[in-house]
């Protein structure tokens, strides 16, 4: 174990921590925030207007087209969304007009998505576009960047406002990018969204499964153990492709159809994430049931954000950082859930993600909600935090052992002192 985690904090750590520190990472990250407000809100609308009660349907009737209206708008603009986001932050972490790098990433996105007749197709500016808008969105953030570092842009006299002046040196830098990509989708006839579906399939598909769902939560339990927020490195990559899985999920839902997708955005979140990163919050229930006077009060402490599914508390505070013996059962816990609970979508015994909601959401009231109003869900839910329980207990009592003897100890050498006083 010694061997394995020496070999891991000196040869993959470093690199892993340069990825998640990576600019373009960071923008593609920081860019798909912006869309989950707008997919929640469109959850909601989803959830309401196809609540699972069979004389719901016949209450609002005609009424649930006008429900599933807001549902179309958010989802259906989630690239177009995305796109916005990631070239207003990449353009502000190189500290350039934030507004300029996105209306030029929207409108390089726009122009991929023309037909065959040079009209406007809407269709992929939901999540079947969402990886040519990140590939845009940097490369026309790039090219601003291009043109404003050798100084090539029109510039006005200082007297001119500053939205006025801005607007004016984005014009060559957004011929460029108008340049670049009306000769590969329009004059070449390259379809770009097709393209890039294909070469991210294999990515795509593998990330439904359990054996790549499993390497995903592995490897973001095993970043965290040494400090490293794995959710932040791994959802650079796997975001995108969970919200694309939530969005076909949604469009299922809505129209009746079998929901295809199991690991969609919510999967991990509400299902694995129990008190946060590794189930922790099983930690804090036994913290607060423990013998230890420092365990108990740590576990007053952790728990309002332990409810809220924030693990930084446990994984700092316990600590599960860089404590080898905590390590199994903060993989383990997470590991089991991911087996038990993927087998039980896939056998349909519990419903499948379908509606986003915020990740803060306390569990059992987040699963009930995320598989649109599934009660057994919310049953399983409290069934995983009697696993995790049940993982860590032994570890946690070894630990509470050890702790015991050294408040044992601290008292003696108080009682000593005042002795001898």
């Amino acid at each position: 174990m010694e061997k394995f985690m020496f070999f891991f904090q000196e040869k993959f750590v470093p690199p892993m921590i340069k990825i998640g520190e990576q600019r373009h990472l960071k923008a593609i990250r920081n860019g798909l925030s912006v869309t989950i407000p707008f997919i929640i809100l469109g959850s909601i609308f989803l959830i309401v207007g196809n609540l699972p009660f069979p004389w719901w349907a016949g209450f609002i009737g005609d009424f649930a087209a006008k429900l599933n209206a807001p549902v179309n708008t958010t989802f259906g603009i989630l690239s177009l969304l995305a796109t916005a986001g990631i070239g207003y932050n990449l353009a502000k972490d190189y500290k350039l007009d934030p507004i300029s790098g996105s209306i030029l990433s929207i409108v390089g996105f726009m122009l991929t998505q023309m037909t065959k007749d040079y009209g406007l197709d809407i269709t992929n500016f939901g999540a079947t576009g969402l990886f040519t808008a990140i590939i845009i969105a940097l490369i026309a953030v790039e090219i601003l960047r291009f043109f404003v570092k050798h100084d090539f842009v029109v510039k006005l006299p200082s007297g001119v406002p500053p939205a006025i002046a801005n607007s004016f040196a984005s014009l060559i830098p957004g011929g460029a990018v108008i340049l670049l990509v009306w000769l590969i989708r329009v004059v070449l006839g390259f379809d770009i969204t097709s393209f890039l579906e294909i070469v991210f399939s294999p990515l795509v598909f593998a990330l439904n499964t359990l054996p790549g769902i499993l390497v995903l939560v592995i490897f973001i339990c095993l970043l965290w153990t040494v400090g490293i927020h794995g959710d932040a490195v791994m959802g650079s990559i796997s975001t995108p492709i969970f919200l694309q899985y939530i969005v076909a999920n949604t469009q299922a839902y809505a129209h009746h159809q079998p929901i295809p997708y199991i690991t969609a955005e919510g999967f991990y979140s509400m299902f694995l994430c129990i008190g946060g990163t590794g189930s922790v919050m099983a930690v804090v229930f036994l913290s607060l049931a423990s013998k230890s006077k420092v365990y108990k009060a740590f576990g007053k402490l952790a728990f309002p954000s332990s409810i809220f599914e924030i693990s930084e508390p446990v994984a700092f505070g316990f600590p599960i950082v860089f404590n080898p013996f905590m390590f199994i059962p903060f993989i383990l816990t997470p590991v089991i859930l991911t087996i038990s609970t993927y087998s039980l979508m896939y056998f349909n015994i519990i419903g499948r993600p379908i509606a986003l909601v915020p990740w803060t959401m306390p569990p059992i009231i987040g699963p009930f909600l995320v598989t649109g109003g599934d009660w057994k869900a919310a049953v399983w839910s409290i069934i995983s935090i009697g696993i995790s329980v049940i993982i860590y207990y032994p570890f946690f009592k070894v630990a509470e052992k050890q702790q015991l003897k050294n408040e044992k100890d601290e008292d003696v050498v108080e009682v000593t002192e005042i002795a001898n006083m």
